[in-house]
Parts: C-alpha cells; structure tokens; sequence
C-alpha cells in the first residue's frame, strides 16, 4: 500500500462513525507502522473520543517510527475532549498526514501548527478531494 491507500482506508473507517459523532465530523484514522496498519479509530459519539485518540487508545507507548494518517486536521483546542493534537505530540508520532484542514474557527490551521512546532512531519492534502467530497456536508462553517 501507498500513503495515498491509507488515507483511502481511514476515509473508508470514518464512515463507522455515523450517525452516532453528529454533530462532529465523521473523521477516519489510521496509525501506520513499517507499511502495516496496526491500529484504527473514528470518530465516537459527542463527548467521547475523536477518531485520532480511538485509534491512539488501541496500541501503546510512543510512536517515533509510526505514521498517522487522519481524514480533517487534528483539534487545537480542549472542548469535550482533550486536544487531539497534544496527545499526537505526548505519543511523539513520527508522522502525520491529513487530508483536508478544519474550517471550525476554533482549529482552522492551529493543531497544524501545533504538530509543526512539536517537530513531527506535518503533510496535508492527501486525497484531500476525495474526503472533501463526503466530509464537506459535516465541516462546522461558521
């Protein structure tokens, strides 16, 4: 499989997380190492876990030499869950791949950029047509 493949099967993963995520985003993870998935997540109803924390609960210890590859940029900020990207950072992911960016006036480039200065590798725009093609009617606009 290619980097383009597995954000494809983390699209397909996201579609787990509906109906029950509304009125969050139906987002897919996948958390790759050695060119094998080793762990998946979406996301879960309000208030519980995003899809990147989902699949981060399934393995354990630090991450160095996996990649992470999610369907809309990583949450910046504490709501009813813990920044998605902080606990990117405190697994030390070695890699992230994101599709498209979050609108939501609260994220919207932030948890990017968190990643960026925690130096993980940050890539965005994988497959960003094909999920923005089944995320755009869930994305927060405001």
């Amino acid at each position: 499989m290619n980097n383009c493949d597995f954000m494809l099967v983390a699209l397909e993963v996201s579609k787990n997380a509906l109906p029950h995520c509304l009125p969050n985003p139906p987002v897919g993870c996948v958390i790759v190492r050695q060119g094998c998935v080793i762990a998946t997540g979406f996301t879960q109803k309000l208030g519980s876990n995003h899809a990147e924390i989902d699949a981060l609960s399934k393995i354990s210890g630090t991450l160095e030499d996996c990649e992470m590859y999610v369907t809309l940029e990583p949450c910046s900020f504490v709501g009813r869950t813990p920044s998605c990207a902080m606990e990117i950072i405190r697994r030390k992911l070695g890699a992230v791949y994101v599709a498209i960016g979050d609108p939501d006036i609260r994220n919207n480039g932030k948890g990017l950029e968190i990643l960026k200065k925690a130096n993980i590798s940050v890539n965005v725009g994988m497959c960003a047509k094909e999920v923005d093609s089944f995320l755009k009617n869930y994305l927060c606009l405001s």
